[in-house]
């Protein structure tokens, strides 16, 4: 069904007027009006309530999202790396063999650097 033309808008018009009479038509007319100006306010207002529903939520879940990304980094700032221990058995061993202890009849002066004096 398509909309309607001049000629069905005649056709109605005149069924109309034979059924309600000359003297209800316009209040028939008014009411009418009336009655669909109210259901396009109605219908506009439930349409403006669904998408302030709808980008409250979207601006929620934007909120949880952007905390959620933020208690990450947080959390990742705030712990220290965690150390195996056979990388630190390693590590320790590895320091101990590229600094040789000083031959314990060979002791020097740590302040000034020299020999001490006998």
């Amino acid at each position: 069904m398509g909309s309607l033309g001049m000629p069905e808008l005649v056709i109605i018009l005149v069924i109309a007027l034979i059924i309600f009479g000359p003297r209800k038509l316009p209040e028939l007319g008014r009411s009418l009006g009336k009655s669909i100006g109210e259901f396009k306010k109605a219908s506009n207002e439930l349409r403006s309530t669904l998408e302030e529903e709808i980008r409250v939520e979207e601006t929620a879940e934007k909120r949880k999202t952007m905390r959620d990304e933020q208690d990450t980094a947080i959390a990742a700032a705030t712990t220290p790396p965690v150390a195996t221990p056979s990388a630190a058995a390693a590590t320790t061993a590895a320091t101990a063999a590229a600094t040789p202890a000083p031959p314990a009849d060979e002791t020097i002066n740590r302040a000034t650097g020299t020999d001490p004096v006998a």
